[in-house]
């Protein structure tokens, strides 16, 4: 399989190579695979990162998350940001103010560049402190490779889909509640656009379902000049979903225990 990959890879690069200047702005699958995301990926590739590549497991405006396999046949997700496409300006809200990325330029390409470098950054951190986020491996350019989370090639669902079929739906809140306070506590780090949409629900929806927080790249530091509105928006996202499906939240309460008050 990984024959087959570089053989894809080196057919579009040989392809993309004959075209005029501008290439870099060619669509190829939904604005995905340009040239240098290609050569990105050939390189990656090349160092054993990935070996096998696949579908699309999700798709969205601003990027598409594909099922791949890593070293030692690691089950992997590669998530590819389109450049011509993403929502600079609301990628830029979320920059700004982040002291880790204070130098940034205002190009499409550098603003993407660094939202990958910002949601791995971020990954790593709520990983190191025990929250279950995707286990970051690598970014490079607008190519984000983590683990996968899944079986049989299927992405885990999110909450959204079948948050009402929990059996135990009470302690899934208490973990999203311990995971957000882990975060704010031990990671510095404000989620941003927490709800049943950004959370997965990993092993099934009996008793031992648990909670995987993805799409983290918006996720701000403490000292974000934002940071405590958007913790205050994501107490009230997961509150108004878990009342839906019968659990009780005062979102007072829970503000407080995330802050550790």
């Amino acid at each position: 399989m990984t024959d087959k990959i570089f053989r894809k890879i080196e057919e579009e690069l040989a392809r993309l190579h004959m075209k005029e200047r501008g290439v870099e702005d060619l669509k190829v699958e939904e604005d995905v695979f340009d040239k240098p995301t290609l050569e990105a990926l050939y390189r990656l590739a090349n160092k054993g990162l990935i070996t096998a590549m696949d579908g699309a497991i999700s798709t969205g405006k601003e990027a598409n998350v594909f099922y791949a396999l890593g070293e030692n046949d690691r089950k992997v997700a590669i998530k590819i940001y389109r450049i011509t496409t993403s929502n600079f300006k609301a990628m830029s809200d979320y920059l700004l103010g982040d002291p880790r990325f204070q130098n940034i330029r205002h190009t499409k390409k550098s603003i993407v560049f660094e939202w990958t470098k910002k949601e791995f950054k971020n990954l790593m951190r709520a990983y190191e402190v025990g929250v279950r986020v995707p286990e970051p491996i690598v970014a490079e350019r607008n190519i984000l490779i983590m683990e996968f989370i899944g079986e049989d090639e299927v992405s885990a669902p999110r909450l959204k889909d079948v948050g009402e079929y929990l059996e135990d739906p009470g302690s899934f809140f208490e973990i999203v509640v311990e995971y957000t306070s882990k975060l704010y506590q031990k990671a510095s780090l404000v989620h941003a656009d927490l709800s049943e949409f950004n959370i997965l629900v990993e092993g099934g929806v009996e008793e031992n379902a648990r909670p995987v927080f993805i799409d983290i790249g918006q996720g701000v530091t403490l000292d974000h000049v934002n940071a405590e509105e958007f913790l205050r928006r994501d107490i009230q996202n997961i509150c108004r979903y878990f009342k839906k499906i019968g659990v009780e939240c005062d979102e007072e309460d829970i503000l407080r225990r995330v802050r550790g008050e």
